[in-house]
């Protein structure tokens, strides 16, 4: 068993390269076909500032701004417009554009090997700098909504499994299909308007992971101003994200609890608890531990975004938007690439996690 373990952590390591190269290659040709690009984007901050500065100068009656083309003339190239040549060419230069994007993506791939992605074009700071920066609050933003969605889903969805029918599962359906119809901004709103000041209590606070004196606070009133801190962020996420988990743990049960295996358990004499645990639970689970990776990084990577923004958690979402927005391209490769290869570690790691839930899972059959 354990030449079979390693011999498949070897094969799917082996894999994580061309993986992680061929998403790399896919997102590269996406954003070079995308209009507009960092050149352009400083080319329109340029022409805006160029015309602000020459309305002030000589009026805005002309028509004759940067911001406008002049009626019956055809130029629509960017230097026409008020932009010299020399400079795109330096700023093409500065932002790497004045070489063939084959060369480019092979230079970005070998400084991504060795975690080198470059310095941020609007931040002017290295990328792993940044990215190093924001990245506690979207680990405690992740880390904790995951855990306590698991923690309330899997009990929830096998008490609801076990009572399937009941008083008890329709009332707690009604809270579940509540928490999956309803966006986690939503709820983010709710309670910045209830509890953060907005317009009844202001109980939380709404901006930052700690208070401005956390650090010279005694270590309990750290820990206790860190959560307060992270209260209301955390219930909006787990309230939008326990719902799915909820609904396919109770699926998956009684998918398992229906079997004829459990008949015969019970038939043995054994206990309703003891069949329950002993036998269906680390059945159905597999499906359960299947999603947590995706879980994870959906949560640390996407689900945050907006509830980053309402209470005001510098984080990797909103670090990722704003590179978007801005068209700062190591930020968004830096942090693909940082996403993907977490992504595809975690797979792996659930792998085994079926393994510590269903130790009859044979990896040698795997490999084959």
């Amino acid at each position: 068993m354990g030449e079979a373990v390693i011999a498949y952590l070897a094969r799917r390591l082996l894999l994580v390269v061309p993986t992680l190269i061929g998403i790399m290659l896919v997102n590269f040709i996406i954003v070079q076909a995308a209009p507009g690009g960092p050149v352009d984007l400083m080319i329109s901050r340029l022409r805006g500032q160029m015309g602000e500065a020459t309305a002030r100068v000589g009026g805005t009656g002309t028509g004759e701004t940067m911001g406008a083309r002049p009626s019956g003339t055809t130029e629509t190239s960017r230097g026409s417009r008020g932009i010299e040549p020399e400079l795109i060419k330096q700023l093409e230069k500065q932002f790497g554009f004045d070489r063939p994007a084959p060369e480019r993506f092979l230079k970005m791939l070998r400084n991504y090997a060795v975690f080198d992605f470059g310095t941020s074009f609007y931040r002017d700071r290295p990328v792993l700098s940044l990215v190093l920066d924001k990245m506690p609050v979207s680990i405690s933003l992740g880390l904790w909504t995951t855990l306590l969605v698991y923690l309330i889903s899997i009990p929830l969805g096998i008490a609801k499994a076990v009572r399937d029918g009941s008083q008890f599962d329709v009332w707690t359906s009604a809270g579940v299909i509540v928490g999956y119809a309803i966006p986690g901004f939503l709820f983010a709103i709710l309670l910045v308007v209830l509890f953060a000041g907005g317009s009844f209590w202001h109980v939380f606070p709404l901006r930052g992971l700690t208070s401005d004196n956390w650090a010279v606070l005694p270590w309990p009133r750290r820990v206790l101003d860190y959560f307060w801190h992270l209260a209301l962020p955390l219930i909006a996420l787990v309230i939008s994200g326990f719902a799915g988990l909820v609904m396919l743990t109770k699926n998956s049960f009684l998918e398992e609890i229906n079997k004829q295996y459990v008949a015969t358990a019970r038939c043995k004499g054994l206990t309703k608890r003891r069949v329950l645990y002993g036998h269906v639970f680390r059945n159905a689970m597999l499906i359960v531990v299947a999603g947590f990776p995706a879980a994870f990084v959906g949560i640390l990577f996407t689900g945050a975004l907006l509830i980053e923004i309402i209470f005001s958690l510098d984080g990797l979402g909103l670090l990722g938007f704003e590179a978007a927005v801005n068209r700062d391209y190591p930020v968004m490769f830096g942090t693909l690439y940082i996403y993907t290869l977490l992504g595809l570690l975690l797979n792996i790691l659930t792998d085994f996690t079926y393994v510590l839930v269903d130790p009859r899972i044979d990896f040698e059959k795997r490999e084959a």
